[in-house]
């Protein structure tokens, strides 16, 4: 993969597929005609998926300060659960439908699609290992042992996705908005 593509490492879009971003600043957004419904409720889904995840940062931080309440292991599992599911779900949706329908109207920035794929195939592998690191604090929870090392463990992988995920999540609306706001597509 291109280092310009990596998640691991980029720090933004590339320039030569900055050209629509750069036309349609995040401050224009809303109030541009072409803003849509499907727009906002797309955008509030990317909010939430940040929110759910700043949770259970916090909770975690919390239970390695010894500060969490006896709901920690029942509130870990829940919305770890709710966020993976809902956030492979959301990516499915993309990669299957809206995608491909954007790809093809504007040639400048088709390329910034190879980009959204490769991180959503780089955000899988961090999804199983947040999941991997949950299970290991419930099942210490579970069986009464010590949950500080997994713990920890956990909230370093919950901070590090958190970083890829917005670096994500950032560029993907940088991609995905202005052609909306250029092109107003027909999307269902």
């Amino acid at each position: 993969m291109e280092t310009e593509f990596d998640l691991n490492l980029r720090q933004g879009l590339p320039p030569h597929l900055r050209v629509l971003a750069d036309k349609f600043p995040r401050t224009t957004w809303q109030g541009h005609p072409n803003f849509s419904q499907l727009t906002a409720f797309w955008l509030d889904r990317h909010v939430m998926f940040r929110q759910v995840l700043t949770k259970l940062v916090d909770d975690t931080q919390l239970h390695l300060d010894g500060k969490s309440g006896p709901r920690y292991g029942a509130e870990l599992s829940r919305y770890t659960g709710f966020f993976l599911d809902q956030l492979h779900s959301h990516h499915g949706i993309e990669d299957h439908h809206y995608f491909p329908q954007f790809k093809p109207l504007d040639a400048r920035v088709a390329r910034a699609f190879d980009l959204l794929d490769g991180d959503h195939h780089a955000l899988d592998g961090h999804l199983h290992h947040l999941a991997e690191a949950t299970n290991a604090v419930l099942r210490a929870l579970q069986s009464g042992q010590p949950s500080r090392d997994s713990a920890a463990q956990l909230l370093a992988c919950q901070e590090g996705f958190t970083r890829f995920l917005d670096r994500h999540l950032c560029d993907e609306e940088e991609v995905i908005v202005p052609l909306v706001l250029e092109y107003a597509p027909d999307i269902g």
